[in-house]
């Protein structure tokens, strides 16, 4: 964990409250501990007014950011219908069309601008054609936020200024970066933690690929873990799969709960 130092001076000198900024990574359903976590959050009265993410740690930021309840969200995502058939792309490289999804955003996001928010939001997005991470801050909000959450393979690539945009979490699941020059104290929660597995899960090439896919990307995400002053990363939640729709009301549990267990030995 990074020092705060300077924050904590602040605070002994009665000034202003530290600013805290919230970093929510990308697990697809598993972004349900993020909702768990601000509702923690906010019982022990941390409010951040600065939060960044990827995938579905965007869409949870976004509605944060929209000022929509912690029990408004969860329903968001007890009622997701992912794969419907009203869902599946035609002449599209994925299984499904982003585009479709955007209905389902609209009463939400009314506004549809990152300038309509009442908090500030950084949207990270894996632009294909230029291969380098983008991070969103102003501009359209909903078509963002399709592009941020768009798993390869799964969904279709979201079209942006003519370039052609996948899931955030690709490039930078962890996107602390757009946080460190404004907040006194970054909280980051990481939802996908790497499972362990048995010699006998590695017995394909592919199998073995995946594994290292994996392995790169999560080192790459605990390499920032240094820069924000508390990390909530349940371990548990290696055991629920990206599209466990099922799942949502224990995920969030276990997002809750270990919010909780970590505030409560950060305040000792």
């Amino acid at each position: 964990m990074k020092p705060s130092n300077d924050s904590n001076a602040r605070d002994a000198q009665g000034k202003n409250p530290p600013t805290y900024g919230l970093v929510l990574s990308g697990g697809g359903v598993r972004g349900a501990a993020h909702i768990g976590v601000i509702k923690a959050l906010e019982e022990h009265g941390i409010r951040p007014e600065y939060i960044a993410g990827a995938s579905s740690g965007a869409i949870v930021g976004a509605f944060y950011a929209a000022g929509h309840g912690w029990e408004e969200t969860l329903d968001f995502f007890r009622g997701m219908s992912i794969f419907t058939w009203g869902n599946y792309a035609r002449g599209k490289p994925g299984m499904l069309d982003a585009d479709k999804f955007r209905k389902g955003f609209e009463k939400y996001f009314p506004g549809d601008r990152f300038e309509a928010l009442k908090k500030k939001l950084f949207v990270v997005a894996s632009d294909l054609i230029k291969g380098r991470s983008r991070v969103f801050q102003e501009g359209p909000l909903i078509r963002t936020l399709l592009a941020s959450s768009a798993v390869p393979g799964v969904f279709s690539p979201v079209v942006i200024d003519g370039s052609l945009y996948s899931d955030g979490g690709i490039t930078n699941n962890f996107p602390v970066e757009p946080l460190l020059a404004t907040c006194d104290r970054i909280i980051g929660v990481f939802v996908n933690p790497l499972k362990q597995v048995s010699a006998n899960e590695l017995r394909s090439s592919f199998a073995v690929l995946e594994r290292a896919f994996s392995m790169d990307r999560t080192s790459h995400s605990i390499r920032k873990f240094d820069d924000c002053d508390l990390v909530i990363s349940p371990e548990s939640l290696a055991a629920f799969g990206t599209f466990s729709t099922q799942h949502v009301d224990e995920i969030f549990r276990i997002g809750y709960e270990a919010a909780l267990r970590k505030l409560e030995a950060y305040e000792q």
